[in-house]
């Protein structure tokens, strides 16, 4: 795959990491995460206005990118399509969170007639209810593999549904320690996402 010859050293540089994330080389996918994962969040943060909404965000650009390396053409830089992967999650959770809050009571158009904000539902059919309880049983098994201490934090957030400040309180750590740890968690769980998809039969 020929590389844009217009690309900086540091794009062609990101490039080789591509490549060899591609090939399975776990410290590739981690290079690149260690390089953007600030300037991403920082981003994020500029558009979401808080600041666990953001890593949450920053979080699932990685694991969308690297589910989908394989779609990365190297016409234009890795960073700028990390970049429009994040942008675009920000602005989809935007949208989403705008649906969430805004009212469904009736509303007068311009003619003063009565209308009613419809929502659409969110409730699933049982084909896809199927489908969502089996991925997250697969889901539940992988997070179970996980070092304890991510396992819990992980559970905690994202089945319990704590807030950071919920979960240090009830572990009694410090804020930003549960904040680290959950990123770091949530970064290993991708790896292992990403290596699952590649090789489904393999075991870790």
């Amino acid at each position: 795959m020929e590389v844009n010859p217009n690309f900086s050293d540091n794009a062609k540089n990101d490039f080789s990491y591509v490549e060899r994330a591609k090939a399975g080389d776990q410290k590739a996918y981690a290079e690149l995460m260690q390089r953007y994962k600030d300037s991403i969040y920082f981003m994020v943060l500029k558009m979401v206005n808080n600041k666990d909404d953001a890593m949450d965000i920053t979080v699932t650009t990685f694991a969308k990118a690297f589910e989908n390396l394989e779609k990365y053409r190297p016409d234009f830089a890795f960073s700028t399509w990390l970049f429009r992967i994040a942008t675009n999650g920000s602005i989809d959770f935007i949208r989403k969170k705008k649906i969430q809050t805004t009212s469904i009571d009736g509303f007068k158009d311009s003619d003063g007639e009565e209308k009613i904000f419809e929502i659409k539902s969110d409730v699933l059919n049982p084909e896809e209810s199927s489908i969502k309880k089996q991925q997250t049983e697969q889901l539940k098994e992988i997070i179970d593999r996980l070092p304890n201490r991510y396992k819990t934090l992980i559970t905690l957030r994202y089945f319990d549904e704590l807030s950071y400040e919920e979960i240090a309180q009830q572990l009694d750590l410090p804020l930003g320690t549960v904040k680290a740890q959950l990123f770091r968690g949530r970064d290993l769980l991708s790896n292992i996402l990403n290596r699952r998809k590649k090789s489904p039969s393999s075991d870790f």
